[in-house]
């Protein structure tokens, strides 16, 4: 097979796959999500496989305890979260309208009379922001909430999702093997080289990430709620939970928390400092101690390229899309530095007339 053909054939594949994630994406969401608890878990069927257990009683195993915690965690944490998502919302005009009056009359006001800044002016500015904030919040919220109810339905993810998890799990090494005997012989080495570089990059990356996002979680929540913040354990975990986007989660989660603590703790700076102070350290942590620890520097995806991604992937293919954006990141990541070494030791690059990566791989 000459290279134009090889060439024609994965451009092909990859536009097939493409079509069929767009075609079908509507319905993807329990599939990929199986898919993911297959393979985060895939390591802990191994290492009990390892130790004498069946790999049947092994996936059994590991799938009732994932479940039944997840539904302990649920069934203790939804009912307090559902409450605070309702009260946040319902309250969030009243919450807009304070911290307007507060930022016009008392903030804003003593800042902008050295700009010559007129209070009327400024009210109608922040007035402005702060509505057309909160129109796009409650319309992002409107618009996950209804594409929810198709994509997020309790039957999807809490019946299909574990029965696609357990038949992938029990049988994650034999479908391993089985693609493996799919490769062409001629490149197989390679390609395997390559496949177990993008393992390490999104395996790193998810399993980091997540542990991550559940520490951080759990550090905002706990510190906010012990501020006496309202709102402070929804606030906490959404922050921690959109921290898988570099830097978003924390700003995100501390221009909220400003907010909310400008209209209930003001004038008290003591009490608005706390708040800062529970992003600063959570940032600190995340930054010198839970991302070198649990993430490393071997994952190699730059957070512009992770954002660009995940904007990319979500506008494409909706929810789904943001699923697989990480993972796709990563493996175009490890794709790129492959085309770029292979060029950097060919004759394009050196401008003589062999190729030393030729030379090589003979």
């Amino acid at each position: 097979m000459t290279l134009k053909r090889q060439l024609y054939f994965w451009l092909g594949s990859f536009a097939a796959f493409s079509a069929f994630v767009y075609v079908f994406s509507p319905i993807l969401l329990p599939f990929v999500a199986g898919m993911a608890l297959a393979y985060l878990l895939d390591p802990v069927a191994d290492w009990l496989e390892r130790r004498g257990l069946p790999r049947l009683a092994a996936t059994i195993a590991i799938l009732a305890v994932f479940v039944v915690m997840f539904m302990l965690i649920l069934l203790l944490l939804l009912p307090v979260l559902g409450n605070q998502l309702s009260a946040f919302l319902s309250e969030l005009p009243k919450l807009v309208g304070a911290l307007q009056k507060l930022m016009t009359e008392n903030i804003g006001q003593r800042a902008f009379e050295v700009l010559g800044i007129s209070g009327a002016d400024l009210k109608s500015s922040v007035g402005g922001l702060l509505g057309e904030g909160a129109g796009w919040i409650a319309g992002v919220a409107k618009s996950l909430w209804n594409g929810g109810q198709a994509l997020l339905s309790v039957l999807s993810l809490f019946v299909v999702t574990p029965v696609v998890a357990f038949y992938l799990l029990l049988d994650w090494d034999h479908m391993v093997e089985r693609v493996d005997g799919w490769l062409p012989r001629q490149h197989r080495d390679k390609v395997e080289r390559l496949a177990k570089e993008m393992d390490t990059a999104v395996a790193g990356f998810l399993r980091g990430q997540l542990s991550v996002c559940v520490l951080l979680g759990a550090f905002y929540a706990i510190g906010l709620a012990a501020v006496g913040l309202n709102f402070g354990l929804l606030i906490g975990i959404g922050a921690g939970l959109v921290s898988f986007i570099p830097y978003v989660g924390a700003t995100l989660g501390l221009v909220v928390s400003l907010g909310v603590a400008l209209v209930q703790f003001w004038p008290d700076w003591v009490m608005i400092g706390a708040v800062l102070v529970v992003f600063a350290v959570g940032q600190f942590l995340e930054g010198n101690v839970l991302q070198p620890k649990l993430v490393g520097k071997t994952v190699g995806l730059h957070p512009v390229w992770l954002m660009f991604a995940l904007f990319a992937f979500g506008y494409l293919f909706g929810f789904v899309g943001m699923l697989i954006a990480v993972p796709a990141a990563a493996m175009i990541g490890v794709l790129a530095r492959f085309v770029l070494s292979q060029y950097m030791a060919s004759s394009l690059y050196s401008g003589t007339g062999g190729s030393r990566a030729g030379d090589r791989d003979g």
